[in-house]
């Protein structure tokens, strides 16, 4: 007997009532449709095929493409006492035997996999002895060659029908447009198709676009305004650090978050995140899956977003208590070329990715027609410089190489090599005494890295080989030496990923079967840089409507409180005695934003117009302090 989806709500999660549409999108999965969700961020789609996978007999299997995603919801799921795994990179065959019989005989509830695992014989024949109650497609939008996320992998997904046929589907994401959806109901074969889509409208959200030459300042007023819990996102982990610093010595509460700090520093940010003791989250863009943080007041983007699909995606973790909130971009001048310069100049050619796969099959001494499913340690640093390869475009050109089945890159950045030395300075001296061979490495050591005698701490084989001038292999068999002589702690990793082919070379004739894919793929990059540009710049109509009209909604109406609906009307006369007035102080000398707004009485919109019109018209330049100054005529 079906237990009835509120009893498991209640049960489980300690709710009384579903969030709108979920109900309906539970119930046509119990009644045995194939279902489409479209919900946008925090609209709950993850109880959508949990719900009616526990109120059924059998186990559900959820393809994701995210193994933190995976990893996260799993862990979720055995805190409420409910059987799941995840079959995640890196399991030994016959681990991964074991694992897949539990799912036969251990009453197993979910089993989330990678599509890529469908490739392999021995998961599919452990499905077909399954009993398969439901099968969940998360990030749906990963299927389609128009999705944000495209990953050839996904259309293995229809392996599933052929193996489990009467096992109905469910296939959610938050992002799609109205191409995506079709691409979607097509390659997944979706019949007797019920299809629910929620607005992406979010009315208690109030999306924002300012020029902003200091931005810096700007957070600072943003925060200072509200209060209440923030995310800023930032494009790299340097600048995660930067401001979450600046933002401490300002006075604000503050932690910072990205994929380099260890598993132990995660949980503690984000657990004085979650509970509050920290305002503020500085985060690169992977920071936010998973979480549901109902009371972010503010999600502030300091560098544009390289789609609207992912922009989205962050700002919709602002608000999820229906409370006002804002999500705010901040931007410049530079900003434009920034970001072509890191999305677009970095693209890999089908050219450029033959030659690193030569390059590639050459570095492991793969013959040709050999190769497929060997493992090998992979240096990356080391591979690049070997052949010379600018790293960005090579690493864009694995993670095609990933992404399209050629070769599968684990990556280890995680487990850097890390190391604390558990002996005073003075001791550590006195040893070098008696070991001056080793005094240069063990100087660059402590030279490098500070805090090492108070905490494990990450360390890089290169630059300390860099550093000591001598090869990465004699600095490892120094920190062995140490540690064998009680003076540090080492955790010692000589790789920083692994790379298995997944195919038998064949140098050209291997990339000419995916060429199509990647010259598809880049042209959409380009689309989807051109596509955020011209909502962060388009200052006419309201940015909700932009929002909504790109993912395919057409009954629309002004939202009232983005940054163009409150925008007032453009008084060219004040604009024009602005302008004056601006001249007349940057006569005297440079000025930052920030001093002609303290000496000059006048809104901050009336100050940024004139500021933007001078530029335009190039009265002004910006210095590399950011200040104001006229140009010389």
């Amino acid at each position: 007997m079906i237990e009835h989806p509120i009893n498991i709500l209640e049960h489980f999660w300690n709710y009384t009532e579903f969030k709108p549409m979920q109900e309906d999108v539970i119930n046509a999965v119990i009644d045995g449709h194939d279902t489409l969700a479209l919900m946008p961020t925090g609209g709950g789609k993850s109880l959508c095929f949990q719900v009616p996978s526990l109120a059924k007999d059998g186990i559900c299997i959820v393809i994701s493409p995210l193994i933190a995603l995976m990893k996260d919801q799993v862990n979720i799921l055995k805190d409420k006492g409910i059987k799941a795994m995840a079959l995640t990179s890196g399991i030994p065959y016959h681990e991964l035997d074991t694992l897949l019989d539990n799912c036969i005989y251990g009453n197993y509830k979910f089993l989330y996999l990678s599509p890529e695992r469908l490739q392999q014989e021995l998961v599919r024949d452990r499905i077909r002895q399954m009993d398969v109650n439901l099968i969940a497609v998360d990030e749906a939008h990963c299927i389609s060659q128009w999705g944000n996320d495209f990953r050839p992998a996904y259309k293995n997904i229809k392996t599933l029908r052929e193996i489990i046929p009467s096992v109905n589907i469910i296939a959610l994401t938050a992002t799609a447009t109205p191409d995506v959806v079709q691409d979607i109901i097509n390659e997944l074969d979706l019949i007797d198709l019920k299809s629910f889509k929620q607005s992406f409208a979010r009315p208690n959200i109030a999306f924002m676009t300012f020029d902003e030459e200091d931005k810096y300042y700007r957070i600072e007023k943003i925060l200072e305004k509200n209060l209440e819990s923030s995310i800023i996102y930032v494009r790299n982990r340097k600048l995660t650090v930067e401001i979450s610093k600046h933002l401490e010595n300002k006075g604000f509460k503050s932690i910072f978050y990205h994929g380099g700090i260890s598993s132990d520093q995660k949980s503690e940010h984000l657990n004085k995140w979650l509970s509050n003791e920290k305002q503020v989250m500085v985060a690169t863009s992977a920071f936010g899956m998973g979480i549901d943080k109902p009371d972010v007041k503010t999600v502030i983007h300091f560098n544009l977003p390289e789609s609207i699909e992912s922009y989205y995606q962050e700002a919709g973790r602002a608000g999820r208590n229906g409370n006002k909130a804002f999500s705010i971009v901040l931007k410049n001048k530079s900003d434009e070329q920034l970001l072509k310069n890191q999305f677009l100049q970095v693209l890999p050619s089908v050219k450029f990715i033959k030659g690193l796969y030569r390059k590639l099959c050459n570095y492991f001494q793969i013959s040709f027609g050999e190769g497929e499913f060997t493992s090998h340690e992979f240096n990356f640093n080391k591979f690049c410089k070997t052949y010379d390869f600018n790293p960005l475009i090579a690493y864009n050109a694995l993670q095609i190489l990933d992404r399209t089945s050629i070769v599968k890159m684990s990556q280890q950045f995680n487990k850097r090599s890390s190391v604390q030395f558990i002996v005073n300075n003075e001791r550590i001296f006195s040893y070098l005494k008696n070991h001056s061979q080793i005094d240069a490495i063990v100087k660059s050591i402590l030279r490098t890295y500070g805090g090492i005698f108070d905490q494990e701490v990450s360390i890089k084989l290169e630059i300390i080989a860099n550093k000591a001038e001598v090869k990465i292999d004699t600095v490892v068999n120094v920190l062995r030496q140490l540690e064998r002589d009680e003076m540090i702690s080492l955790k010692l990793f000589k790789t920083d990923a692994e790379i298995t082919f997944l195919q038998p070379r064949e140098d050209d004739r291997t990339i000419n079967r995916i060429a199509s894919i990647i010259k598809q793929q880049n042209d959409l990059k380009s689309k989807k840089i051109e596509d955020i540009l011209g909502y962060v710049n388009n200052n006419d109509t309201c940015k909700s409507r932009l929002l909504l009209s790109y993912f395919g909604e057409t009954k629309l109406e002004d939202c009232g409180i983005c940054s163009v609906c409150i925008k007032e009307p453009t008084d060219s006369h004040n604009v024009e005695y602005t302008v004056e007035q601006i001249v007349s102080l940057l006569n005297d000398k440079p000025h930052t934003s920030r001093e002609i707004s303290n000496k000059l009485t006048m809104k901050e919109s009336q100050l940024t117009q004139a500021l933007k019109l001078m530029l335009e018209n190039n009265i002004i330049t910006i210095t590399k302090t950011n200040s104001y100054k006229l140009k010389q005529t």
